[in-house]
């Protein structure tokens, strides 16, 4: 059984002795916005680049070593993953054009050491400049990115900001699958900070439950109905409020319509045709909850992904419970390891 982990992260693997590259991180995350980065050294010795928001509430840790070509294979190797796609993980919200260059040269360069085992998704600031349709356009033509990757939102704005047109009509006629991954926090974060699993975990969460019903409630879907998006965290819980946001009407006369019942049938299209889910490191959901999910929203909208290497453990495990925990059948299960990756970034493998 062919399995493809689609949430594998990626950063420069001489971010930490490269000071131009690691400068280029660190200068980026926007300070007067309260965005804390630096680095420290860990009691192993290793550095670690650590971003805070506010000061003193630390949302990212990333760790020397951790991001290197033989890091990702050797824990491909041990879990049984064949494929794995990479993806920056958190930091594309801010990342410069000449920084995203060199993040998207090193990913394409791991793709070429990999013997066909890793593929490289392209990372590139969102504006509408020439400059950055000629970066998004080299990776995909010139270099195979089987995808592009976005931030939840970028500043306060989320994707549905019109500031993000131009990039997206771009990606709607390129045709290539769009990864939507989480930031550190949501645009609305002050609730959330003050408990370190509800920080680092709901807020992802938050954040990615806004992003999907902002993307499905704009329209941006009629003007761009050949984006896939593909968002992690399970969509934050997407499945849970699925048949919520799309309402029947009432079998009753009512004073007032409070809830707009007449657009759920569009919803449900671009659902079902615009939104997919990363089931990220899907053992840490629980058995219930991910069936659930596949039942919800169907298995042909789910695909594997670990997250690596925020826990070494998440891998193997995850891979460990798609195929002997959840009690769905061989197909979906094929669908869920590697059907949906191998179809939406027309990967050339087979399952």
């Amino acid at each position: 059984m062919t399995v493809v982990d689609i949430n594998i992260h990626h950063l420069p693997e001489d971010l930490f002795t490269n000071p131009k590259i690691l400068n280029g991180f660190l200068d980026s995350a926007p300070r007067g916005f309260g965005e804390i980065a630096r680095v420290a050294t860990m009691d192993s010795g290793k550095k670690q680049l650590i971003l805070e928001k506010p000061k003193g509430y630390p949302n990212l840790n990333y760790v020397e070593g951790d991001y290197s070509a033989e890091s990702k294979l050797a824990a491909m190797d041990d879990a049984g993953v064949d494929y794995g796609i990479m993806r920056v993980p958190v930091w594309q919200e801010w990342l410069d054009l000449q920084t995203c260059k060199a993040v998207n040269d090193n990913a394409f360069d791991i793709v070429k050491r990999s013997n066909g085992r890793l593929f490289a998704t392209a990372c590139v600031p969102p504006w509408g400049g020439k400059e950055n349709v000629y970066e998004v356009e080299r990776c995909v033509k010139e270099y195979g990115a089987v995808g592009v990757q976005l931030a939840c939102h970028y500043g306060e704005l989320y994707l549905d900001d019109e500031v993000f047109e131009p990039y997206l009509k771009v990606l709607n006629e390129l045709n290539v699958p769009v990864i939507v991954h989480h930031t550190p926090l949501p645009v609305e974060w002050k609730s959330i900070i003050d408990y370190t699993n509800f920080r680092r975990e709901y807020g992802r969460i938050m954040d990615q439950g806004i992003a999907v019903g902002r993307e499905l409630f704009s329209g941006m879907f009629e003007k761009f109905p050949n984006l896939r998006m593909i968002h992690t965290m399970l969509g934050g819980n997407f499945f849970a409020n699925t048949a919520l946001l799309t309402p029947h009407k009432s079998n009753k006369s009512e004073a007032m319509n409070r809830l707009d019942s007449g657009g759920g049938d569009k919803i449900k299209g671009y659902l079902e045709n615009n939104i997919f889910f990363d089931l990220t490191h899907p053992h840490s959901w629980g058995k219930d909850q991910v069936e659930c999910a596949l039942k919800v929203n169907g298995s042909d909208h789910y695909l594997f992904g670990s997250s690596f290497p925020v826990f070494y453990g998440w891998m193997s495990q995850g891979v460990q419970f798609v195929r002997d925990t959840l009690e769905i059948g061989d197909a979906d299960r094929d669908l869920v390891l590697a059907g949906n990756a191998i179809r939406l970034f027309n990967l050339p493998i087979s399952a």
